[in-house]
């Protein structure tokens, strides 16, 4: 198939010295670059998913979930609402 494609300098480059250096055709060398560029973004390599480890965290010593209206007393001053 014969398509029109312009390519950045940089890209045309790299492609001509590519192929020199592999002493191919620069058609073959860019489609060769295509084939694998585009494998490679239509089929991105499967992530791990996040996972976080809980940890406890619990209330410090001297507090207690008994008594609420203290515990926003301490966190928000005693004009909490």
């Amino acid at each position: 198939m014969r398509t029109t494609l312009t390519l950045d300098a940089d890209v045309a480059v790299k492609a001509r010295k590519g192929a020199a250096k592999l002493g191919r055709p620069f058609k073959e060398v860019v489609n060769m670059a295509l084939r694998a560029g585009l494998d490679s973004v239509l089929s991105p390599p499967a992530s791990k998913p996040y996972r976080t480890k809980p940890r406890p965290l619990g209330l410090g010593e001297g507090l207690s979930y008994d008594n609420i209206a203290d515990l926003l007393a301490l966190a928000e001053g005693e004009d909490h609402a």
